[in-house]
């Protein structure tokens, strides 16, 4: 079956079941000063005129319309993204009491569905990747949501050729590849799992051509990642569950989600499970890790530098420079810098030192300088 079919099987088929899952709950320290608790990274514009969390719900378009969305984030911010994504229903946005990670997140997004549509088919998503080609990603899950069709207790992943040996980001080891029509895209059997690796590794990694970055979007049925967990992890199911036959009930809840052990899904069931499908992503991909993000997404002048906002730059090269029109940056002999201008704190950083940020999100905790965070 050509892509082409598996499109339009999918349309048909999925085309009242397939709901956007939005993880939406990150704190984005590695964006401070402008990432803030109540204005994290999956609220800012750091790619273009729309809000990172904007962007997301709009590539999910027909696909998914709001009706169809579904929101995880925290009780701080589910009112500010009520007010960022208005269309959407209130009850779309969903308040974790507590951050226990990716496995909970997914695994009450599931319970809650499965009260609705017991059909539900979850395209689960991060609210803050940079995805240009909208066309190409709604194709691809269209593709993924026939491969499930096509065998329901599948679970679909995506993966992102790599680049470059990125220490950063999880990897997936290719298996065998599903047969299927030419102008599909690269499917595999999933052959491993591999955590973020040392330098070493990720050039291995790199040069061998079998390994995919982990790009944490998932297509799945919502029944059998609820199985999933309940094999897998039946401690966490049991809360879960008892938050999904309590629906709506907020003591419920908050009771029942707090007493989990948080743990990722990679972790929690994607490690462990014995039929996972890695689809190499037909789309353009980022992450947006941290601020040196913004020279990919943004580009560099003739002196390396890529700069947002009014600056004067003298003897200065490899800068990453975020402000805004209204104040004005200079730098005289700076190189590979990030500095990263806003009304109540300036950062100026080391670009090869841009993990340490974290550290000062920390720091400010320990001064109880809340106002900066």
């Amino acid at each position: 079956m050509s892509l082409r079919n598996h499109i339009g099987f999918a349309a048909k088929i999925n085309k009242k079941m397939l709901y956007a899952v939005i993880m939406a709950g990150g704190s984005g320290t590695r964006f401070w000063p402008e990432s803030r608790a109540e204005r994290p990274k999956q609220l800012l514009r750091l790619a273009g005129s729309e809000t990172m969390i904007r962007a997301t719900v709009n590539r999910a378009g027909e696909l998914a319309p709001a009706s169809r969305i579904r929101i995880i984030t925290s009780r701080a911010l589910a009112e500010p993204i009520r007010e960022e994504l208005p269309e959407l229903p209130p009850a779309a946005v969903i308040a974790e009491p507590c951050r226990r990670d990716t496995a909970p997140c997914i695994g009450l997004a599931a319970q809650l569905l499965l009260q609705e549509d017991p059909d539900a088919v979850m395209a689960v998503m991060p609210s803050d990747h940079i995805i240009q080609a909208t066309e190409k990603f709604q194709a691809a899950l269209k593709y993924a949501a026939a491969l499930i069709e096509k065998q329901p207790r599948r679970l679909v992943t995506f993966g992102i050729r790599p680049t470059y040996p990125a220490e950063t980001f999880g990897y997936i080891e290719r298996g065998e590849p599903l047969s299927g029509a030419a102008d599909d895209p690269p499917t595999f059997r999933v052959q491993m799992f591999r955590e973020k690796p040392n330098a070493a590794a990720a050039r291995e990694y790199l040069e061998s051509g079998r390994f995919l970055w982990n790009s944490g979007i998932f297509v799945w049925r919502a029944d059998t990642i609820d199985a999933a967990l309940a094999k897998l992890e039946p401690a966490m199911h049991a809360h879960l569950a008892a938050i999904g036959r309590a629906a709506g009930d907020d003591e419920t809840l908050q009771r029942e989600f707090e007493a989990i052990r948080g743990k990722s899904i990679d972790y929690a069931v994607m490690e462990r499970y014995n039929d996972v499908v890695v689809i190499e992503a037909p789309f353009d991909w980022d992450d947006v890790g941290s601020w040196r993000s913004l020279a990919r997404l943004h580009g560099t002048d003739e002196n390396g530098n890529t700069v947002i906002g009014r600056h004067i730059g003298m003897n200065s090269q490899g800068l990453i420079v975020r402000g805004d029109d209204e104040r004005l940056i200079v730098t005289l002999g700076m190189k590979d810098c990030i500095i990263v201008h806003t009304p109540d704190a300036t950062l100026v950083a080391d670009k090869n030192n841009e993990e340490a940020v974290r550290d000062v999100v920390e720091e400010l905790k320990r001064r109880g300088w809340d106002e900066f965070l």
